[in-house]
């Protein structure tokens, strides 16, 4: 009923990207208990092949709304550059409803980064899809605001392009250093992502792809940090609860504490309950830090909150992550909820000054 022609396929090859998908964190699980060589080599080629599968794949058809969702470019906007400038073509659904491709969003993307760099639509027009690539790495290789890295991150990240990734990320950590990078460009980046990923815009490895990398940079940055080993008063505890395996998080919140010398006991995602109690019982922390993105929820998270104060009555536990924020909940005396990146960087930054004073 007014569906593009090929919207049975487009499903079809969002069940295949999963399977992929899959097929990646097989091959890596396994590259990394890999020993020798020639095994490392063969898992490697075998990524590669399911990358470039995956990159030519596909995920199906937008809207004119997901594209201005996506680019920044108002629908309005696009229209007129068709009409005027031909940049890209829409194909139309039977109902004569416009709807667009992968290479129409990488196309716009691209535009839409010099436009925004002072590049006259006219002038773009002119260019070749090799031209307009080419200037596009020109611009994002150079000094740039917030934003245009947004839109340079989202087009590696389209395209699996590691290298422009990895220089992308290291430019901006020499210019403003790691902290801030991860504030005031990774983090907005990955809310972008997480709405490219609900609405069908990436596929699961695209996600991967990016959400691995990053968190490769936040364990190299952690492992440059000196875990004080003097900080007892102050020992924070961090996990996520069992069957949360979201990490970017966490991960970013131990460095910060890292970085500032407290010393913190680092459990990683689905951590079961029974064991937290034998680690505190170990170690007794002041602090617990909770990070919970998609598990538990609902009731299950409400109870969750109660039996974790509850349980360590003597520690200030806080709470972090998308789930909270979806619904209000009740928080016991020594719980605090965590609203967002800059609270958790403030009520850090407020435990390490009272530290200086006492030093």
């Amino acid at each position: 009923m007014g569906l593009p022609p090929n919207y049975f396929w487009a499903e079809v090859k969002t069940h295949y990207l999963t399977v992929f998908a899959l097929l990646v964190n097989f091959c890596i699980s396994l590259l990394l208990k890999g020993k020798g060589n020639i095994v490392k080599q063969k898992l490697f080629s075998g990524l590669t092949v399911l990358f470039v599968l995956l990159k030519h794949v596909g995920m199906g058809n937008y809207s004119i709304k997901d594209l201005e969702r996506l680019s920044g470019v108002k629908a309005h906007t696009i229209r007129i550059w068709e009409q005027r400038y031909n940049i890209i073509n829409p194909q139309r659904t039977d109902t004569n409803i416009r709807y667009y491709s992968d290479n129409d969003l990488r196309k716009l993307l691209n535009i839409s980064l010099l436009n925004n760099f002072g590049y006259k639509i006219s002038r773009i027009a002119q260019l070749t899809e090799t031209e307009i690539h080419n200037e596009v790495k020109k611009v994002t290789e150079a000094d740039q605001d917030a934003d245009s890295q947004l839109a340079a991150l989202t087009l590696t990240m389209i395209e699996l392009d590691e290298e422009r990734f990895e220089k992308l990320l290291a430019s901006s950590i020499l210019r403003i250093g790691f902290e801030a990078t991860m504030s005031t460009i990774i983090f907005p980046f990955l809310e972008r992502v997480g709405i490219m990923w609900m609405t069908g815009a990436i596929n699961p490895a695209q996600e991967h792809f990016v959400t691995n990398m990053i968190r490769q940079k936040l364990i190299v940055a952690i492992d440059g940090q000196v875990n004080a080993a003097n900080e007892s008063e102050n020992t924070f505890m961090l996990f996520s609860p069992e069957g949360e395996y979201h990490e970017i998080g966490l991960l970013f919140t131990n460095y910060l504490l890292r970085s500032r010398r407290k010393k913190t006991i680092y459990l990683g995602t689905s951590v079961p309950f029974f064991d937290l109690v034998d680690i505190y019982n170990v170690h007794h922390p002041k602090y617990i830090v909770c990070f919970i993105t998609t598990t538990p929820n609902g009731e299950d998270l409400q109870q969750y909150i109660h039996d974790l104060s509850g349980n360590f009555p003597d520690s200030i536990v806080w709470f972090a992550g998308n789930q909270l924020q979806r619904d209000k909940f009740e928080f016991p005396p020594n719980a605090v909820l965590i609203t967002g990146l800059q609270h958790a960087i403030e009520k850090i930054n407020l435990i390490s000054t009272a530290t200086s004073s006492k030093n």
